[in-house]
């Protein structure tokens, strides 16, 4: 894939993939307060972690050239 083309996708996935996957993930923890109340603060803290770095573990080659 061509730098070009690598930053057209990083923009389309800074654009729609990410909000799409913030919505996501918020109504995942809403969930989750829904059906078990509120969880531990030791469990909540990695909880949120995760979900920082989980949307960008697919894309990482995408966003790993875009940078240079």
């Amino acid at each position: 894939m061509d730098l070009q083309r690598r930053k057209r996708w990083a923009l389309f996935l800074l654009v729609v993939w990410l909000p799409v996957y913030l919505i996501a993930a918020w109504w995942f923890l809403n969930w989750i307060d829904d059906r078990w109340g509120r969880l531990p603060i030791w469990a909540e803290v990695p909880l949120y972690v995760l979900l920082a770095f989980l949307w960008a573990i697919p894309f990482r080659r995408v966003f790993h050239s875009t940078g240079k």
